[in-house]
């Protein structure tokens, strides 16, 4: 009984830790996505909405050059 109270024991433990790694995890992620967003913004700020036409050009062409080879 007694060492199945410390396998549980450690199991335990093992999850807590486990727990703990995923918030980290989370947190560093949510960190990074704002970060992202900062730079984006900031990025649109400095050069307007050229970036963005850009972005649909190169979406447009890829889409022009799929449907072309269908």
């Amino acid at each position: 009984m007694k060492q199945v109270a410390q396998q549980e024991a450690e199991r335990a433990r093992f999850i807590v830790e486990k727990a703990e790694q995923q918030k980290k995890a989370a947190i560093i992620s949510a960190e990074g996505d704002s970060k992202a967003a900062e730079l984006i913004t900031s990025a649109l700020a400095s050069v307007g909405d050229g970036l963005i036409e850009l972005c649909k050009l190169e979406v447009a062409e890829d889409i022009t050059y799929q449907l072309s080879r269908s």
